[in-house]
């Protein structure tokens, strides 16, 4: 198994940029959702994680949360912002990979090849929801696990036995819906122990569930869902929206800027640095 830094070179088709700091793929729905069935089908243990504006500022000001994201197998743009920010690096393929859209793709494929999923986090409500929907949309899917954990710290003890119930439930897919930026540290910090591919995505077991209203496609597509989640719900969001968009837009354009410049000064010829090498560095290179 390779190690947790390596990512395949189907998950980096489109290359991969760091935008602020921390990488992104630029991938699509469909390669995502390939790679994760294949690794379900080899019983690896890998991290997905589906990043908005928020994991990148989240990243930005924690460097043991920066650390969890790049060592991600798999980091899809999961919001518009981050899909223009990827071709501002030159990465004209990069698409938009929510995390919804993502988990439908992934059900899809691991009902139509049997393959056993497992779900953690939600409330015991919101699972039960999302259980339901699961069970009308994809009659024969297995799920094989589900377990809405209780928001207090889970002791050593009582992790080992979580552990343990999900391997032993055969679940090859795990989608992971904690809330940033908890599920991201918590899928990390069980890689290895965790015998299957974990997804974190999550406000998709809300929106499943029915608890949560999307976004109007429309919305989704021109980069303003976060206006509709706003005002959906506006004193929980308030703070992240208004004062880390601002702040992710003045940041992105400088790095954009000292890219495109960087990128004017460089000679023309068989050296120079390739679109991928020049907007992604390894922090452990």
């Amino acid at each position: 198994m390779p190690a947790p830094t390596d990512v395949e070179p189907m998950s980096r088709a489109g290359g991969s940029g760091a935008v602020l700091g921390m990488r992104v793929d630029a991938t699509d729905r469909i390669t995502s959702s390939r790679l994760i069935m294949r690794w379900a089908a080899a019983h690896e243990s890998r991290v997905v994680c589906a990043a908005s504006v928020n994991n990148v500022m989240q990243a930005r000001s924690n460097r043991t949360y920066l650390g969890a994201m790049n060592r991600a197998d798999l980091v899809t743009p999961d919001g518009m912002p981050l899909v223009w920010a990827l071709r501002g690096l030159g990465m004209r393929s990069a698409e938009h990979v929510r995390g919804t859209d993502l988990t439908l793709a992934v059900l899809d494929a691991a009902e139509g090849e049997g393959v056993p999923v497992g779900f953690l986090g939600g409330s015991p409500d919101v699972l039960a929801g999302l259980l339901g929907e699961v069970a009308r949309r994809w009659p024969a899917l297995r799920v094989a696990y589900a377990w809405s954990p209780p928001f207090r710290p889970v002791p050593p003890e009582d992790d080992d036995r979580i552990v343990a119930a999900i391997n032993a439930s055969g679940a090859r897919i795990l989608f992971v819906g904690l809330g940033c930026p908890k599920q991201e540290l918590w899928m990390q910090g069980h890689r290895e122990r965790v015998r299957a591919v974990m997804l974190g995505v999550g406000a998709a077991f809300d929106f499943l569930a029915g608890s949560k209203t999307e976004a109007p496609p429309i919305m989704q597509r021109t980069g303003t869902e976060w206006l509709f989640r706003l005002a959906s719900e506006p004193r929980r969001l308030s703070a992240r929206y208004l004062r880390q968009n601002p702040r992710f837009l003045a940041l992105l354009a400088i790095q954009l800027t000292s890219a495109w410049a960087d990128r004017r000064r460089r000679p023309r010829g068989p050296n120079r640095r390739s679109t991928r090498e020049a907007g992604w560095h390894d922090e452990h290179s």
